[in-house]
């Protein structure tokens, strides 16, 4: 059973939500916040699996509600709801450790399959889409957003990745480029299971909850430029090269 707090501003918007998920055999709906500060409070005392979160809330935010539920150290993963249109709070979220986000007028079969997998342990965001929002926003963030100023520009020289072998750091900037396990598989001529081992010891080396995180990562220590992500989903694409 998958258990799920809902934290939105709109009593209508968690009505709804609730009787999509409790529709479901395998669900069932723990509370609802009306804000940030509510929904940390609850996750606290429910320890619910997944907390849809609302980014625009009276008090406390989405976002910065998403940061203190996430520095608890809990089990419970946050799914970010947002009008996306290039929202630049998704960033924001994301970066507050946010397992993924969706569309609030997803197709409800979406919003099931998005709580479903954040609950065990996945990413919601498809990586190409990932790629296309840091693409859309990185530039656009202050150097102490995008890189803390304590923290070196070369990539061989940040401490995040000193752990990782060179196979490991390459296969974290082609995570960053935004290619799934099928897709590095077949660029670097691996088995897909030894893709799978080597993402599994990338994310625990690097302390990265899951795929989204680690594309992020790719992003701060500059293994991955926006401009260059972009550039070779370009390429690919005239190449006609990139699977479908």
């Amino acid at each position: 059973m998958t258990t799920v707090l809902i934290a939105d501003d709109q009593p209508l918007q968690r009505f709804g939500f609730r009787m999509l998920l409790e529709s479901q055999d395998d669900m069932t709906v723990l509370g609802e916040a009306s804000g940030g500060g509510e929904a940390v409070r609850m996750t606290a005392e429910l320890h619910p699996d997944v907390v849809l979160m609302d980014i625009r809330m009276p008090g406390m935010d989405g976002i910065e509600a998403t940061r203190h539920i996430v520095a608890a150290g809990d089990r419970t993963r946050v799914l970010i709801l947002t009008t996306f249109d290039l929202d630049e709070y998704a960033y924001a979220g994301l970066r507050a450790g946010a397992s993924g986000f969706l569309v609030k007028d997803a197709q409800p079969e979406e919003l099931l399959s998005g709580v479903r997998s954040v609950a065990t342990g996945d990413a919601v965001v498809a990586p190409g889409l990932t790629r296309r929002l840091l693409d859309a926003y990185a530039h656009h963030l202050p150097a102490s957003t995008h890189r803390p100023p304590s923290m070196p520009a070369a990539p061989h020289t940040d401490p995040r990745l000193s752990s990782l072998t060179e196979r490991e750091r390459e296969i974290l900037t082609v995570i960053g480029q935004g290619w799934t396990n099928t897709e590095i598989a077949a660029r670097l001529h691996l088995a897909e299971s030894t893709v799978k081992t080597h993402v599994g010891r990338i994310l625990a080396k690097t302390g990265s909850r899951d795929r989204i995180q680690a594309v992020i990562l790719a992003y701060d220590t500059k293994l991955v430029e926006p401009s260059s992500a972009q550039r070779e989903s370009t390429e690919n694409k005239k190449r006609g090269s990139r699977p479908r």
